[in-house]
């Protein structure tokens, strides 16, 4: 596999994105809001991709971590796994997110593993299994996104 920054993508993706000159572990992360939450992509493929969380500062009043702050990880996790299935000339856009919370979580840190239920022409769905450091299902995601054609001009800015 290929590497760029942290996140580790494979040879054929690196170079499927490298005419457009964009820094991938970028354009593939939770922008702000997972910057804000320490959400990392440590892995990225259209078969399978990786991430983590912590669970302080993501709790709710309880000290539990918040179901919010879950949805974030499966989503940003589905997300990058439909924009990579979808190419340099899709964009990826979450029409559906569902998540079911299994157990509560006060420390440490969360794994996402995103994987593909359908990935088609015009909607990719992904199947996200967020767990604790002891590998206990915490959550169970799943998000379809619609992908839409684009101009790659459009990561330009």
């Amino acid at each position: 596999m290929g590497e760029q920054g942290t996140t580790m993508f494979p040879q054929d993706i690196l170079d499927q994105w490298a005419g457009l000159g964009l820094d991938l572990p970028s354009l593939f992360s939770a922008g702000h809001l997972g910057e804000r939450m320490s959400v990392r992509v440590t892995e990225a493929a259209p078969d399978r991709v990786v991430g983590t969380m912590p669970v302080e500062g993501n709790t709710q009043p309880y000290g539990l971590l918040h179901g919010g702050a879950s949805a974030v990880l499966a989503e940003t996790l589905g997300s990058v796994g439909s924009m990579l299935h979808g190419g340099p000339h899709k964009l990826a856009v979450g029409v559906d997110l569902n998540c079911t919370h299994h157990r509560g979580v006060r420390s440490g840190l969360v794994t996402g593993v995103a994987t593909p239920v359908h990935r088609g022409r015009s909607t990719a769905t992904y199947e996200i299994v967020i767990s604790d450091e002891q590998d206990k299902r915490v959550c169970t995601a799943r998000l379809t996104c619609m992908l839409r054609d684009v101009d790659a001009d459009v990561y330009r800015g």
